[in-house]
């Protein structure tokens, strides 16, 4: 996941990705010209070192791989291209299954300041929350590789993070955080 906290701790973070991961392009808050050119040289890195790359938002940003959010398959991806949806709870997680969503986020699993004020669901509610969906699902919301392994035997595909790339709120971490698929 990306968005204007990580600065140019966003660089060190795709250059640690390991191959075939995904990226979820965010930066709401980007201007959209901004938004634009930024994507781009996202999406050269991202091809370079053959990550999925998937775009938050209903606007087009470049040949971005699927879209991310809470939106019907018709009209907002392309053919061939995956579908994400965000599962907050056990009535978004179905949602994003009747809407053909590939793959889901559930979160806010652990505390993180992407969801300020929420403490979080916790991994066994977590897990109850996307019991017996047909689809994989990535733990996001404070996680890290730690935490991965205590949720992944829940029923987790894989987890997703912004902070766990940042050592602070603009300096990238020195270790190299591994994302299961």
């Amino acid at each position: 996941m990306t968005d204007e906290r990580m600065g140019d701790g966003l660089w060190q973070a795709l250059e640690q990705l390991p191959l075939g991961s995904g990226v979820v392009f965010r930066h709401y808050a980007t201007s959209p010209a901004e938004r634009r050119v930024l994507f781009a040289r996202v999406e050269r890195v991202a091809r370079s070192r053959r990550l999925v790359l998937v775009r938050a938002g209903l606007v087009r940003l470049g040949r971005e791989q699927g879209v991310h959010g809470r939106y019907r398959r018709q009209g907002v991806t392309g053919s061939g291209q995956i579908r994400t949806w965000p599962a907050h709870d056990r009535i978004e997680a179905l949602a994003g299954v009747r809407a053909g969503a590939d793959l889901l986020f559930a979160s806010p699993i652990f505390a993180t300041r992407s969801h300020p004020g929420s403490r979080g669901s916790g991994a066994i509610r977590a897990a109850f929350r996307i019991r017996g969906v047909p689809v994989p699902v990535i733990a996001l919301g404070g996680m890290n590789e730690a935490r991965f392994r205590r949720v992944r035997p829940l029923g987790f595909y894989g987890w997703a993070a912004i902070d766990a790339w940042l050592g602070d709120e603009s300096k990238p971490v020195r270790r190299r955080p591994k994302c299961m698929p």
